[in-house]
């Protein structure tokens, strides 16, 4: 991938820094982020790192970042998250085998092109600085293996940060579809059953997006049990939205010709949606053949649905609609965009739409920026799902839930109501009324960083001396 020329040097505290330029002279506790994917880079996996690098010096720990340089990489260059960064952040970035070259053997994975560079930058940083721990915060799983190596070389401990399960069954469920990725998704599976206890068993401390994901964890491995662990979701910075605001996303916007209605889902769609986005386009099918005329008013905009970059992304959610018989008011963007720019048409959206998975552990982060908005936000889930538990706490959405094996005719028509009440402008009282001050005490960036550093503190914590 060629940078773009801004991006042949990057500012100062995102440069490829040397090692040997040492930890400053600081009381606070160090700690080695592993984080492939950062900005300019936009990828989910370094969001949660993104957004609490502001944070983590005040409340007692240094962080340092080893990333990879952005042009060994292929994904989306987002140069707007670079002002997001803390320019006094130390971030090292490796190279890593050249995508170019290892896709046509089918090693795409940029965990696997970057971990000899890893294992080397990390190994020469620990070696020639003090850190207290290391913190794996990405889903290239396969870097967790470096937590064991320097654990044995150097005695620094680590924590795991579970953003997706390495390790999971749900393509081998009753009715699931077929995994994608044929022989690719064998070998991760296979990797993942070969690795993941052995990196999981020495780890000084897990947290995950999910309860899900911990308990399954801690049914496969003992330890588990004994080490400190914690539930902690992504969250949102109020800063992003400012900074979303202030570019100019010029003709960016949504036609309002004809006094149309525009219901916006932002992010990827993949494998794990069309159940999901069959119920919601079942009941548009059916409010149109009752109501004509105020289903014209309806438009459904998709932005955003894979991570592939301009002209390589395949429609996965505008063939469900068309098949449903309501393709002419659906639209799909099957290309990954930036995040400042998904919560840019968030902000343009008259409603959010959040669609749950079979898989009743998902938690899609975009719930987070979507309450910021301030935008209604029609929640489709899976009973019993950790997303319908999560909708009900944060009291944002209107919420339809409904079984996959069952009748989906009160699901469609509690779709109906809320149809109505979008064309009538969500008259007051038809929405729950939201917990601001709730909501920015428990996810707001800031405070999911101090749960953090209270686990940082609780892995590094010596262990207590038993009595005689």
């Amino acid at each position: 991938m060629t940078l773009p020329p801004q991006m042949g040097n990057l500012p100062e505290h995102a440069s490829a820094q040397s090692a040997r330029a040492g930890p400053l002279a600081s009381p606070l506790k160090r700690v080695l982020i592993i984080s492939p994917h950062f900005p300019p880079i936009n990828a989910p996996d370094m969001q949660r790192v993104r957004m609490s690098l502001p944070y983590y010096q005040k409340m007692g720990w240094e962080p340092v970042v080893l990333a990879v340089n952005p042009a060994c990489q292929s994904g989306m260059l987002e140069a707007e998250l670079l002002p997001t960064l803390p320019e006094r952040v130390r971030i090292v970035r490796t190279a890593a085998l050249p995508y170019r070259l290892c896709r046509y053997i089918g090693l795409g994975n940029l965990g696997l092109r970057a971990l000899l560079f890893f294992l080397w930058t990390g190994s020469r940083i620990l070696s020639s600085e003090k850190f207290d721990l290391v913190f794996f915060s990405n889903t290239q799983f396969v870097t967790l293996l470096l937590g064991r190596f320097w654990l044995s070389g150097f005695g620094v401990p680590y924590v795991i940060d579970v953003q997706d399960p390495w390790r999971t069954d749900f393509y081998e469920r009753r009715g699931a579809r077929r995994p994608p990725g044929g022989w690719k998704y064998a070998f991760a599976r296979l990797q993942a059953w070969a690795w993941e206890g052995w990196c999981f068993r020495r780890a000084a401390a897990v947290m995950s997006v999910s309860p899900t994901y911990l308990t399954d964890l801690r049914a496969r491995y003992r330890p588990l049990a004994t080490i400190p662990t914690a539930v902690i979701g992504f969250g949102a910075s109020a800063h992003d939205q400012t900074q979303a605001r202030a570019l100019a996303f010029s003709g960016k916007r949504f036609p309002r010709t004809q006094n149309e209605i525009h219901f916006v889902y932002t992010g990827a769609s993949g494998p794990i949606l069309p159940d999901s986005l069959a119920v919601l386009f079942q009941g548009l099918k059916t409010y149109r053949l009752h109501w004509p005329e105020r289903a014209a008013r309806l438009r459904f905009h998709f932005i955003g649905t894979s991570y592939a970059p301009p002209g390589q992304g395949r429609l996965s959610v505008w063939p469900i609609a068309k098949a449903c018989g309501v393709g002419d008011l659906v639209d799909e963007i099957a290309q990954r965009i930036g995040h400042l720019e998904s919560i840019h048409w968030q902000n343009e959206a008259d409603g959010l739409l959040i669609l749950g998975s079979t898989d009743l552990a998902y938690s899609p982060s975009k719930i987070y920026p979507y309450y910021l908005s301030g935008r209604p936000i029609l929640g489709l889930v899976f009973k019993g799902s950790v997303l319908e538990r999560l909708l009900e706490e944060l009291q944002c959405s209107y919420l339809v839930g409904f079984h996959l094996h069952e009748s989906k005719d009160a699901a469609h028509a509690q779709l109906h109501t809320f149809f109505d009440l979008a064309l009538a402008g969500f008259p007051a009282g038809s929405l729950p009324v939201r917990q601001t001050n709730s909501f920015n005490q428990h996810f707001l960036a800031e405070e999911l960083t101090r749960q953090q550093v209270a686990l940082f503190n609780r892995a590094v914590a010596p262990a207590p001396v038993s009595a005689a």
